[in-house]
C-alpha cells in the first residue's frame, strides 16, 4: 500500500488528548530559575510536586473553560514526560528506560485561587485545566529532552520563549526524585514545570487569559497544542 493511501490530511481529523485517563498527573512547580526569580520565590533545593486529576485533560482545539468564579486565569507552557514502564527507585542513570515519550502540556492555573489557598491543588484542578497533546513523540523522536525550544503564545502573541536546558531539576532528576515518593506507572504524566513570562507576573500590571483568547503551546519536535478559552455556561 501507498503511504498516501493509508495517510489523513489534519484538516481532515479530530485530534483528541493522547492520554485522557492516565494514572497519574503529577506536576513540578518552580522547576525554572527564571520563573522562580519573577514569582520572587525562593530557588527549591528539591523538586516542588503537587497533583492535578485526570478530569482537567482536555485535548488540542477543545476549550478551556473558565469558571465564572475563577478571576485569574492563567496559562503556564510545559514539557509533559509519559512514563512507558513501571518502577521505583529508579536512578537518574537509568531514567531514560522508564520514559515512553514527551507531550505538550498547558498547566492552567486559577492564580487567585491558587494564592488564596496557599497550596496549589485547587486552583489547577478544574476541568479542563490540563490541555495535552497535539501528540506524543517518543525518545527515538527526542533522543535529547534538555535542550527543546518552549514557548507560549496568546492571541499570536509570545509570552513565553525558553529552553528545557534551563530546568533546574532535568527530566531523568525528576523521574528519581518522584519514584523515590510513589511507584511511577505505565501512562503517568510528569509535568516538567514552566519557564518565565507567565500573565499574572507580567510588567506592569497581569495579563491574564480572557475568553475567546487562543493559547497555544510550542514545543520543539512536538508541535503546537491550541485551545481556546470559553466562559462557563450557567
Amino acid at each position: 500500500m501507498r503511504l498516501g493511501r493509508a495517510t489523513l490530511r489534519r484538516e481532515d481529523v479530530t485530534l483528541l488528548a493522547p492520554l485522557p485517563s492516565p494514572p497519574k498527573i503529577l506536576c513540578l512547580g518552580l522547576n525554572y530559575r527564571d520563573h522562580a526569580e519573577e514569582g520572587k520565590a525562593k530557588i527549591p533545593d528539591e523538586p516542588i510536586i503537587f497533583m492535578k486529576p485526570r478530569t482537567a485533560i482536555i485535548g488540542p482545539e477543545e476549550n478551556i473553560i473558565r469558571p465564572g468564579f475563577v478571576k485569574q486565569l492563567d496559562y503556564e507552557a510545559e514539557l509533559a514526560v509519559v512514563l512507558g514502564k513501571r518502577g521505583k527507585h529508579i536512578p537518574s542513570s537509568k531514567a531514560e528506560e522508564y520514559i515512553f515519550g514527551y507531550t505538550a502540556f498547558n498547566d492552567v492555573s486559577a492564580r487567585d485561587i491558587q494564592f488564596k489557598d496557599g497550596q496549589w491543588t485547587r486552583g489547577k484542578s478544574f476541568d479542563t485545566f490540563a490541555p495535552i497533546g497535539p501528540c506524543i513523540a517518543t525518545t527515538d523522536q527526542i533522543e535529547n529532552p534538555h535542550d527543546l525550544k518552549i514557548s507560549a503564545r496568546v492571541n499570536g502573541e509570545i509570552r513565553q520563549s525558553s529552553s528545557t536546558k534551563n530546568m533546574i531539576f532535568n527530566v531523568y532528576e525528576v523521574v528519581h526524585q518522584l519514584s523515590r515518593v510513589m511507584t511511577l506507572e505505565p501512562g503517568d504524566i510528569i509535568a516538567t514545570g514552566t519557564p518565565a513570562g507567565v500573565g499574572i507576573f507580567m510588567k506592569p500590571k497581569p495579563r491574564l487569559l480572557s475568553p475567546g483568547d487562543s493559547v497555544e503551546i510550542e514545543i520543539e519536535k512536538i508541535d503546537v497544542l491550541r485551545n481556546r478559552v470559553v466562559e462557563e455556561k450557567a
